[in-house]
């Protein structure tokens, strides 16, 4: 894997007709990840710093690295192949055996709320911003659309 890497954040999330779009991007390039409506709503959530009424799957895996002594390092959404994103977790770990890093394939959706939720970094590869396609008028244009 390439090791280039930008640090990109939501920069926002829109309902669609079967599911969310969620904007990602650094001052370079915006571009969207298409999710399901549950996973959307959740990084919306998270941006706004507020929490659901019960805990949600991403609630539970960060409860569960907090009890293995683990936490989310940082995520890297590492490519793209025909419109499907793929992600890495990067967890660490500390305990009496010295320190450990593990990176876990993950799907971007669930990485991405992880991160918000754990307020660590969010990068993509340079190949991803490579590949995809700009968003950032498209974006301004909705943005601007719903302020009217």
């Amino acid at each position: 894997m390439n090791n280039s890497v930008a640090a990109v954040s939501v920069k926002g999330v829109m309902p669609t007709s079967n599911g969310c779009a969620v904007f990602l991007g650094s001052d370079e390039k915006t571009f969207v990840i298409y999710m399901d409506r549950g996973i959307g709503e959740a990084i919306q959530r998270a941006v706004n710093g507020e929490h659901a009424e019960r805990p949600m799957t991403h609630d539970l895996m960060v409860t569960m690295l907090d009890g293995l002594g683990a936490e989310v390092e940082r995520v890297v959404i590492n490519d793209v192949q025909d419109g499907t994103f793929f992600a890495r977790l990067i967890i660490s770990m500390e305990n009496e055996l010295g320190h450990k890093i593990v990176e876990i394939d993950a799907r971007p959706s669930d990485s991405i709320v992880l991160a918000l939720t754990t307020q660590k970094p969010l990068y993509a590869a340079r190949q991803v911003l490579d590949a995809v396609d700009d968003m950032t008028e498209i974006l301004a244009k909705i943005l601007k659309e719903g302020q009217a």
